[in-house]
């Protein structure tokens, strides 16, 4: 394996400590993905709604991308009111699109045909390893 492509959505409030966890992780910073939602009311946050959500990008090694996406923001609709914080399935497929495979998703709500999954609202398919926690 020549390394890996890793995605880390953040919000606002949280991007600092993103930053960190490449850091602690060795991960290389590539660049940030922008998800401007809709607003939906004014929800939680300071003077502005918070309808933006932060993927940073990054890799570990040399693995090449697939392919180039013309954008770095994207409009996909929300799941609904029940899905907080649920990424749209759009955004999976663009890492399949960019990123060679093997995929794993970590805290995983649901299941997806080619990726391992780990969190507590998924049938998990991954296994991490206890010692590295």
């Amino acid at each position: 394996l020549d390394g890996c492509h890793i995605y880390l959505w953040t919000t606002n409030k949280y991007l600092p400590r993103a930053f960190q966890v490449f850091d602690i992780w060795g991960v290389r910073y590539g660049q940030m993905l922008v998800w401007a939602k809709t607003p939906m009311g004014l929800g939680p946050g300071g003077a502005w709604a918070q309808s933006t959500e932060y993927c940073l990008v990054g890799r570990i090694g040399l693995l090449k991308w697939k392919q180039r996406v013309d954008s770095t923001w994207f409009n996909w609709p929300r799941m609904g009111p029940h899905n907080h914080s649920r990424k749209p399935e759009h955004f999976l497929d663009m890492v399949e699109q960019v990123s060679p495979g093997p995929y794993v998703e970590l805290f995983a709500r649901r299941h997806r045909l080619g990726w391992d999954v780990w969190g507590n609202e998924s049938a998990n398919t991954a296994e991490l390893d206890a010692s590295r926690r």
